[in-house]
């Protein structure tokens, strides 16, 4: 049985460690709250997966995405936040404190941030985890000005896929989007742009089965789901956009999600349970960038302030 640090209550603990958890870390940190960072892997959630980021401002020349995570992480802790690596199993929203529950203890907290983000739908193919990072990517923003002038392949048919599809035309030489249904399920207005647009085409009724290469990818062998007859497309990146996962299975129903998991909020940013609040991709209506999530931490530190504050227990015993 886990125990519980029954003589340590945490005015604030956040769960996760990406942008918007750090940004409401270091804020929180500089209000002298007691705050506890709980992180499942590695500071920097996501954004320590890509290779360079280059359109982070300040930094003209682009950053390694692990680097900018420890940045965060050493801000944090700089001011005060303590940060612990565990993995969030279940949190109980009908005791105050709250209780978070890990595999090796139970932590008490006045106020809870859930920063866990998303994760994006794999497809599960060979070669699809061996190239990550060396020509497969989940974020065209992310990573697509680094295939300028180069042929690539976008999978997927609804509107985050269409909007790469469109954003990548501007950078690479030929974009070749690959449905696995005979129609788009985008927008009608996104579906016009991406059918007019010169440097788009679709191979229809088609999916990816298997990623090649060696150092770096080469092509992609897709399969006509109506045939089974495959053929190999050579490509220089595979960006895949067939939705994303928020990480909000572990919470309990009364923290209120659409069908996807994603969770609502007020216009400060808490959830369905007064005392918990959420930010950046595990949210609904959140944007998948990191300057986004670096405010949503920065809007949930001040509404999880005016909540303690109401509750007169900043800093208390």
């Amino acid at each position: 049985m886990a125990d519980t640090d029954r003589d340590q209550t945490w005015d604030l603990i956040i769960v996760g460690a990406g942008p918007a958890g750090m940004a409401c870390a270091i804020y929180a940190g500089r209000a002298r709250l007691k705050t506890l960072i709980l992180e499942g892997l590695i500071a920097g959630g996501q954004v320590v997966l890509n290779e360079v980021i280059e359109n982070y401002p300040g930094f003209p020349e682009g950053i390694p995405g692990f680097e900018l995570g420890q940045l965060m992480a050493q801000q944090a802790a700089r001011f005060g936040a303590e940060t612990e690596s565990a993995s969030v199993e279940s949190i109980d929203v009908l005791s105050y404190p709250f209780a978070v529950h890990t595999t090796d203890r139970i932590r008490q907290a006045r106020s809870l941030l859930i920063a866990t983000g998303s994760a994006p739908r794999k497809l599960g193919i060979p070669g699809e985890q061996e190239f990550f990072t060396k020509g497969v990517s989940y974020c065209a923003t992310c990573d697509g000005p680094l295939f300028s002038g180069k042929k690539l392949m976008v999978v997927g048919g609804g509107n985050t896929a269409l909007e790469e599809a469109i954003f990548l035309s501007s950078i690479a030489a030929e974009v070749v989007v690959v449905h696995r249904r005979d129609q788009l399920r985008a927008d009608k207005i996104l579906q016009e742009r991406a059918t007019a647009n010169e440097k788009l085409t679709f191979l229809w009724s088609q999916a990816p089965v298997e990623v090649l290469g060696e150092d770096a990818i080469t092509g992609v062998k897709v399969r006509n789901v109506q045939t089974g007859e495959e053929t190999v497309i050579p490509v220089d990146g595979l960006f895949i956009a067939i939705g994303n996962a928020p990480r909000s299975g572990f919470l309990p129903p009364q923290i209120e999600r659409d069908e996807t998991g994603l969770i609502f909020t007020d216009r400060n940013l808490q959830t369905s349970v007064p005392g918990i609040f959420a930010a950046g991709d595990v949210r609904r209506d959140s944007y998948r960038q990191i300057a986004f999530a670096v405010g949503d931490g920065t809007l949930a530190y001040r509404g999880i302030m005016r909540w303690l504050e109401e509750q007169a227990v900043v800093g208390a015993a």
